[in-house]
């Protein structure tokens, strides 16, 4: 059994994967990472292995707790990797775009694979049929996106990811709406199109936490998939063994 842990500056994801199927997933406060981790340990008999995709961010006593536990893998861009990186700044990838393609490569192998990450960023990443991966973009999340618009601004409220049934706001808070959530929409549907006119034997991956509602919104054909990260860890753990 694996133990993947996604550490966040608040929060960490914690994943157990028996014989590669996730059997458990839960958030928790990246301060109490260690607490909850003995708890799964008593709960769950056999979990040998361990990854963490963000070891800057734990604190030394939960990482030699860590070390001491399990034969444990810290995800970095000197990891060994199922792809060839063709990225111009490889120490600048960041940890989770990583393991996005990871996943990529174990459920897609030999396809032009695009993974958008719907987070509190907005990911693109693309690896094609040569297993090489060309890079992609980056761009601000819904949440971000109304956060600048209030911040930047003198009377604009600070709204929550609201959809509309209609693009057209009849006042100035679902003109905002609106604003950001097509904004987003279109982005993303534009992206995938643009691809699509390189790359005509697509796969189109979107994961992160707004992907379930965006994904209901999006014209494009798309697999939603909200544990692609965590199962990209998983398949990194067990090919570093």
């Amino acid at each position: 059994m694996n133990l993947i842990i996604d550490v966040g500056n608040t929060y960490t994801k914690l994943a157990v994967f028996k014989n590669n199927k996730l059997s458990d997933k839960q958030r928790v406060e990246t301060k109490n990472c260690s607490i909850e981790i003995k708890k799964i340990q008593k709960k769950e008999n056999g979990i040998t292995a361990a990854i963490i995709s963000s070891v800057g961010k734990l604190d030394d006593k939960t990482l030699k707790f860590l070390k001491k536990e399990f034969k444990l893998q810290i995800l970095s861009h000197k990891s060994k990797l199922p792809f060839y990186n063709l990225y111009s700044t490889p120490k600048t990838l960041g940890i989770d775009r990583i393991a996005l393609v990871c996943a990529s490569v174990e459920q897609f192998p030999d396809n032009n694979v695009l993974i958008i990450d719907a987070g509190t960023c907005i990911t693109f990443d693309f690896i094609n049929t040569n297993n090489e991966y060309l890079g992609g973009a980056i761009s601000p999340g819904l949440r971000m996106r109304y956060k600048a618009m209030h911040n930047q601004t003198v009377n604009l409220p600070l709204l929550e990811v609201e959809f509309l049934t209609d693009i057209i706001g009849e006042s100035t808070a679902n003109s905002m709406h609106s604003g950001v959530v097509n904004g987003v929409l279109n982005e993303i549907d534009g992206c995938i199109s643009q691809y699509k006119e390189k790359y005509q034997d697509l796969t189109v991956i979107l994961t992160g936490g707004d992907a379930k509602m965006l994904s209901k919104q999006l014209k494009s054909s798309i697999f939603a998939n909200s544990n692609f990260l965590l199962e990209g860890l998983n398949f990194i753990l067990n090919y570093n063994k």
